[in-house]
């Protein structure tokens, strides 16, 4: 079809020749097959070669290739052959000739040919193409602009012009591939306002194109990921295209769109089940190296277990035909599914040191990553990789270079840096993003830690660098002026050096700018507290009144990010019951729309928030629901999917407490006792401690049990049963508490809805949580959402509830035996009900 279409082209530009006269040249261009027979011609007509033959001829050889897989491609071949230099010669000669369409296809031909851009002929195309650009139809210029971005000058004057051109001619263009094509080509320069407009110009032509276009949609995601816009209409419209065009995807196409999704945080249920089946489908197929490595790269993180080993196995088989990117690749592909097969890794790891020379800075980096994720072992690799880093960092100048390779450096076995490496990194900083100096922080943070001097004497120059890197932050907060611009450099920004060093400059600089607080910055914002769980009321209350007034604005599938603060910490605005409202009727007519998994997350926030909408959950706890999330789980990262379980189990377990009307039934109790067979309690030392306090002030260590499971599974630090005048009753099985060296403590199970039946008239069952600072937000003495509604239902499980804040526990205030048992008394005593008197 390609080829079809390159004679067809040929054609046209001599039709008026060959109306007149037979043109024998290009009847022999036109027959031809392949490359060979093309650079044959070429050689028997020198003399009678015009700029056509020429065009037709360079247009050729690229359409031969293209049409062949990217392994039996023979570019290299073609580029020394002595044919093809000579029509270079000509077409550097004839370039006056040329009309507009004809320099734009022979300037991407000869690119695609692997024509390096400092090549005369390029550089005259190029300076030709300037020249006529404002002539250029907009599919020339669409073109042209692909050849600027294949030779790096995406953000040069001439990429300027274009987009400028773009701007003023975007109501005219109803090509949605040439719209596309621009639009990634200009990605790096586009304003908001053309940014704007470009997406509702690709809705539009969106609407009306045919499935089978899918570079189209695919384009556009593109386009969104680069400029970080996750505009999520636009990117429903694509993902439904996409989602119909599966059947004809390679499994290139898929991990790239998979790729783009990722960036995008967007995650859609229906495409992955469809791409997984597809791939699957391509197995059998993918046989040879390039095929089968972009095939494992896509399926792999979505096999299940037993494709997943055939998946190893095969790929163990081809490890000897890998080149060094292919490698590459599949051992990024191990860390991402946390392989564990030695033979495959040692395999890979062995063609990745072969190829070490052939990798590029960014690679290295990649590669060792990778291999230390996989826990290879190999002292003399990882010698050689960190003198490949520490060379590439010697010389970068590029701030995301030396950031990057600053933190892999910092995985590795290493002591100390020397001063031309910290140098390297101090002069960077200025031009640092917040996220670039947090990742250089932990890496000189963690250098200084394992500096063999750090315990007798802390290294000046360590010390010197981790206070320019403070200072940066700093001030980088304090002259940000948009918020929009910082909450994208806050978006990805986590770690101890950061909570310790920039997070309250950064609260700050968010208050400062909460007056630019609107419907699209909403969820970002939303994000960025919850992330940190640093309670500010003034941006929730902004962030709540912002929604009520714009939440028609607001993308359904937003609602869960902006009402997830206010539930994790147990945040209740002014408007708290417009708030919630509103959200729940924005997103209730789209519930069938949420991916399965998100829904889970959604039901469960709202849960902690004592929220529970009925048609939410009536939908979540369907059977043909459930089965859905079941078979998307099985698509998701390990991580992700035992989160979504646990999450389902409590949303499950809170809708049986606390909403019985609904009659939804429990269907844990196997997840649950599995879950604890697994696993063991951990109690620490002030767990110990307040454990022996309370046998004191009740009289016996076996009134008081520890490390208890409640019905539904719930997990207390302890628990004791006072009768009705309040005095503690023993357990009638005194049990010792088995504590091992890393303080690991079994849970009793299965004795709580027993001994609940038999106690007296009267009593009173008390549950005891000790609450560390993970109860607690960030920058406050304020509960969490959880731990309220793990009150709420053990008071519905008959419990009264005693809370011991780590803070109060550990004031000056308890600094004796004597102070802590009797604030044990008053908690424990001070609100239950007055003892019943025995009146005999």
């Amino acid at each position: 079809m390609l080829r079809l279409e390159a004679l067809r082209c040929c054609s046209r530009r001599f039709f008026f020749w060959t109306s007149a006269t037979r043109d024998k040249v290009l009847e022999q261009l036109q027959g031809c097959s392949g490359e060979d027979q093309v650079l044959d011609v070429v050689s028997r007509n020198k003399a009678k070669l015009s700029v056509g033959h020429v065009s037709c001829a360079v247009g050729l050889l690229w359409q031969f290739q293209k049409e062949k897989p990217q392994m039996l491609r023979t570019i290299d071949f073609i580029r020394t052959h002595p044919e093809f230099l000579t029509l270079r010669v000509l077409a550097e000669n004839k370039i006056s000739l040329m009309d507009d369409v004809m320099v734009v296809d022979m300037l991407y031909s000869v690119l695609r040919l692997n024509v390096e851009p400092h090549d005369s002929l390029v550089q005259q195309l190029v300076t030709e193409a300037w020249n006529r650009m404002d002539r250029f139809q907009m599919s020339t210029l669409s073109k042209f602009s692909i050849c600027l971005s294949d030779q790096y000058l995406q953000h040069s004057t001439l990429m300027g012009q274009i987009t400028e051109r773009l701007s003023q001619e975007l109501v005219s263009i109803e090509d949605v591939r040439v719209l596309t094509t621009l639009m990634i080509s200009v990605s790096s320069l586009v304003s908001a306002r053309l940014r704007d407009a470009l997406v509702e110009k690709a809705e539009a032509l969106l609407d009306s194109l045919d499935t089978s276009q899918y570079n189209s949609p695919r384009r556009v995601v593109q386009f969104l990921r680069n400029i970080k816009h996750g505009h999520r209409p636009l990117l429903e419209k694509c993902n439904q295209i996409l989602l119909l065009s599966v059947p004809q995807l390679s499994a290139e196409n898929i991990s790239i769109i998979m790729g783009l999704y990722q960036s995008l945080q967007f995650n859609n249920c229906d495409f992955r089940l469809a791409a997984r089946q597809r791939l699957t489908e391509l197995a059998d197929s993918s046989t040879d190296p390039v095929s089968f490595t972009k095939l494992f790269a896509a399926l792999g993180p979505m096999a299940g277990r037993e494709t997943r080993e055939g998946l190893e196995s095969t790929a163990l088989l081809l490890a000897d035909e890998l080149n060094g990117q292919q490698a590459l690749a599949v051992a990024e592909t191990l860390e991402e599914i946390q392989c564990r097969n030695l033979p495959l890794i040692n395999r890979i790891a062995s063609i990745v040191y072969r190829n070490l020379d052939t990798y590029r800075p960014v690679e290295v980096a990649r590669a060792t990553q990778a291999l230390i994720q996989l826990r290879y072992q190999s002292p003399e690799l990882y010698a050689r990789l960190r003198n490949i880093l520490l060379r590439y960092l010697q010389t970068s100048v590029f701030p995301y270079e030396v950031t990057m390779l600053t933190r892999v450096l910092s995985m590795l076995p290493s002591h100390r840096l020397d001063e031309a490496v910290l140098s390297r990194i101090d002069a960077v900083l200025p031009q640092c993003p917040l996220n670039d100096l947090n990742t250089l922080a932990q890496a000189v943070a963690k250098w200084l830690r394992h500096d063999p001097s750090y315990h007798h004497n802390t290294p000046s120059h360590y010390v010197r660098l981790l206070q320019k890197l403070s200072q940066c932050g700093h001030e980088r907060l304090r002259k940000t002026d948009r918020l929009e611009l910082l909450l994208e450099e806050l978006k990805y920004l986590s770690g101890e050096w950061f909570e310790e060093v920039l997070l309250e400059e950064s609260v700050l600089s968010c208050q400062r700018l909460e007056g630019q607080i609107t419907w699209t910055s909403v969820p970002e914002m939303a994000l960025f507290l919850t992330r940190t769980n640093y309670l500010s009321t003034s941006i929730l209350d902004q962030i709540a009144a912002v929604t009520v007034d714009n939440i028609d604005k607001i993308h359904y599938s937003a609602t869960y990010a902006t009402m997830l603060p206010f539930a994790v910490m147990n945040y209740d605005p002014p408007l708290v019951e417009d708030f919630f409202d509103v959200c729940i009727q924005r997103f209730t007519p789209f519930i069938n729309s949420f991916d399965p998994h998100l829904l889970v997350l959604l039901g469960y926030a709202l849960a902690v928030a004592n929220c529970f909408p009925e048609e939410i959950i009536r939908e979540i706890f369907k059977v043909d629901f459930l089965a859905k999330l079941d078979s998307q789980l099985e698509t998701l990262p390990d991580a992700l999917n035992i989160r979504i379980r646990l999450r389902l189990m409590e949303l499950n377990r809170a809708v049986c407490l606390e909403c019985p009307e609904f009659q939804v039934p429990w269907f844990h109790e196997r997840y649950c006792r599995q879950h604890h067979r697994w696993g063991n309690g951990t109690i620490t030392p002030i767990q110990q401690q307040i454990h022996k306090m309370l046998g004191e002030v009740l009289g016996g260590i076996n009134c008081a049990k520890v490390a208890v499971l409640t019905p539904y599974f719930y997990g207390l630090d302890f628990e004791c049963i006072l009768d009705h005048q309040h005095k503690p009753i023993p357990y009638s099985e005194p049990r010792q508490l088995l504590i091992s060296e890393d303080g690991k403590v079994q849970w009793s199970s299965g004795s709580s809805e027993r001994e609940n039946a038999d106690l007296p008239p009267g009593a009173q069952r008390v549950a005891l949580e000790f609450l560390d600072s993970k109860s607690f937000c960030k920058n406050s003495h304020h509960f969490k959402g959880e731990v309220m509604m793990k009150k709420r239902h053990l008071e519905i499980l008959g419990y009264h509830v005693v809370q011991i804040p780590h803070f109060e526990w550990n004031s000056m205030e308890l600094a004796t035996p004597d102070a802590w048992k009797q604030y044990l008394r008053k908690k424990i005593f001070k609100d239950l009900p007055q003892p019943i008197l025995n009146r005999s």
